[in-house]
C-alpha cells in the first residue's frame, strides 16, 4: 500500500501541468511534433478545437465516429478536470502559428 501512496502522490501534484499530464498519460502515442503512433499535437492543434480535443480525450470511440474515422485505437482517459484542462491546453500551445484551427462555433462535437 506504501509504495501506490508513493507512486500516486508525484501524479497529483503535477495534476494541473499539461506536461506531466502529457508525460503521464500521452507520451507513449504521441510526441509533441514528430508522428509517433498516434497524430503530433501540433497537428492535432490545428486541426482541432479546445471542445474537440477535450471530447476525443474523454470518449475517443464515439468522437472518432463523428470525425467519421473508420477506426480508433486511442483508450479513453476518466481524468480530473484540472487535468483535462491541463492537458487541453498543452496540445493547443503546438498549434503553429499559421494554422486556421477549427472555430468553437463549426465543432463537430457538443
Amino acid at each position: 500500500m506504501k509504495k501506490l501512496v508513493l507512486f500516486i502522490l508525484p501524479i497529483a501534484l503535477f495534476a494541473t501541468d499539461g506536461k506531466k499530464v502529457f508525460e503521464t498519460y500521452c507520451w507513449g502515442c504521441h510526441h509533441q511534433t514528430a508522428v509517433a503512433f498516434g497524430p503530433p499535437f501540433s497537428e492535432i492543434a490545428s486541426k482541432r478545437s479546445a471542445e474537440e480535443i477535450r471530447a476525443m480525450i474523454a470518449d475517443p470511440k464515439d468522437v472518432s465516429k463523428v470525425f467519421g474515422y473508420k477506426r480508433n485505437a486511442m483508450p479513453a482517459f476518466k481524468l480530473k478536470e484540472d487535468e483535462l484542462q491541463a492537458i487541453t491546453k498543452y496540445i493547443l500551445s503546438y498549434k503553429p502559428a499559421d494554422a486556421n484551427a477549427t472555430d468553437s462555433n463549426k465543432s463537430k462535437v457538443k
